[in-house]
């Protein structure tokens, strides 16, 4: 005890209620929330690679005489799919099975020129996201790249 009758303990519990008192008055402790987590750079490609998927599903149902030839490159972006969705922490939403209608058989070239397109476009696009791409996730990027290059040709 000092001389003015003050404990120590009386002196650090005002200086800890006027440290509180400060801290709360400078936002530290509000409740607000945090802010929203900003989106994985990959979200894009996991997005194209699962509309990928679905295009070519509708492409099968609609030209059942393509399933042998599309099947694999539809099973293709769905495993592209998984990989970027454990890379990047989401689960993969639930896809349903639509039924289309089957299409003239002078609608497949149409069909798959549509496809090839749109390879080409995901293509690009996953090239650009490998080049910006940190190292660790480079070569994941990279080899989507190449297997829709490979697609798009595939679709010749």
């Amino acid at each position: 005890m000092s001389v003015t009758r003050h404990s120590r303990r009386r002196l650090l519990g005002a200086a800890a209620g006027l440290a509180t008192a400060g801290l709360s008055g400078c936002g530290l402790l509000d409740d607000d929330p945090a802010p929203p987590e900003a989106p994985d750079p990959l979200q894009p490609l996991l997005d194209e690679a699962l509309a990928l998927a679905a295009s070519y599903d509708r492409a099968i149902l609609s030209q059942p005489g393509l399933a042998s030839r599309l099947t694999p490159l539809a099973d293709d972006h769905r495993a592209h799919a998984a990989e970027l969705a454990g890379v990047i922490g989401r689960a993969l939403p639930s896809t349903g099975t639509s039924s289309v209608a089957s299409g003239p058989a002078g609608a497949a070239a149409t069909t798959i020129a549509a496809l090839r397109t749109a390879e080409q476009a995901g293509q690009k696009s996953a090239t650009a996201a490998c080049k910006a791409a940190p190292p660790e996730r480079a070569a994941l990027v990279g080899s989507i790249a190449a297997c829709r290059a490979t697609h798009a040709e595939a679709l010749r």
